[in-house]
């Protein structure tokens, strides 16, 4: 399904995320939530592993840059708590203090074919990107960061850096906001942003030759609520604006596009709690 301009792909965003918010933290569905460095205290009685799965469904981009928009299905996966036999317990209901976990993103294929302002260019296959994030949480605050080797479509690194305030109107609901910004490296950067000499020839010069530095991507903000409708049921619904810039707002591919960027989830999830030892 596309949604042909990003004004017609945010009033969705705006309409879904105020019926969400009217029933009541959103994580990324692609990033699961970090488990504390330090040993947590141990609340979970014999659990040893909680955790979560789901389904969301996203609205963003078709390609990175895109001035079209298009739905898809994403998995929803979060561990909570942890706990390792003569090693120590990571994670807790709170989530207060210093975190780390794992980070992980996936990015469609790109077929050029299927889009006039692509022509010339090589298809791009689907890029998977895994790594750690860190982060630092209060009770109405939070930092993060994340670093992530891709592979597959795009080579390189990426990573994400942000932070927010958190609001608890509830014992149900957690609501999050705050800017967020993400860099790149230069392969990675001209995976999707760099049109080669024999490219910009097949497109018949209407793409100039572009060779991307690394450095900053994208920087804009997010929003996002969580709400438990039943006992270990939750709603999670999340909207980012990302605006790219530097050497990626400055690609042939985004001007023929938009650097303006508009995404949106909104899933159920389930959380599990398994006694492994």
């Amino acid at each position: 399904m596309r949604i042909r301009t990003a004004a017609s792909a945010l009033a969705l965003l705006l309409a879904t995320s105020l019926s969400a918010a009217a029933a009541d933290d959103v994580y990324a569905p692609y990033d699961p939530a970090p488990a504390p460095l330090a040993p947590a205290a141990n609340d979970y009685g014999d659990i040893d592993f909680v955790f979560e799965l789901g389904i969301s469904g996203i609205v963003s981009p078709e390609y990175l840059g895109s001035d079209e928009y298009q739905i898809n299905p994403s998995p929803i996966i979060s561990v909570e708590y942890l706990n390792l036999p003569g090693i120590g317990s990571f994670g807790g209901k709170d989530g207060l203090g210093l975190s780390i976990g794992p980070s992980f993103d996936y990015i469609g294929d790109r077929d050029a074919s299927d889009y006039s302002e692509l022509t010339g260019l090589d298809d791009l296959d689907a890029t998977y990107e895994l790594g750690l994030k860190a982060g630092y949480e209060w009770q109405s605050a939070e930092v993060y960061g994340a670093v992530r080797y891709a592979f597959g479509g795009a080579d390189g690194f990426v990573g994400d850096i942000g932070a927010n305030l958190i609001a608890r109107p509830t014992e149900r609901l957690v609501l999050k906001a705050g800017p967020t910004a993400s860099f790149a490296s230069s392969d990675y950067m001209d995976s999707y942003f760099g049109v080669s000499a024999r490219e910009s020839v097949a497109s018949g010069f209407r793409l100039g030759a572009y060779d991307p530095d690394g450095g900053f991507k994208s920087v804009g903000v997010a929003a996002s609520a969580r709400y438990e409708i039943f006992t270990d049921w939750f709603i999670n619904a999340d909207a980012k604006y990302d605006r790219l810039v530097g050497d990626a707002k400055d690609s042939p591919i985004v001007q023929a596009g938009d650097e303006n960027q508009y995404f949106f989830g909104l899933g159920v999830s389930k959380r599990f709690s398994l006694d492994l030892w």
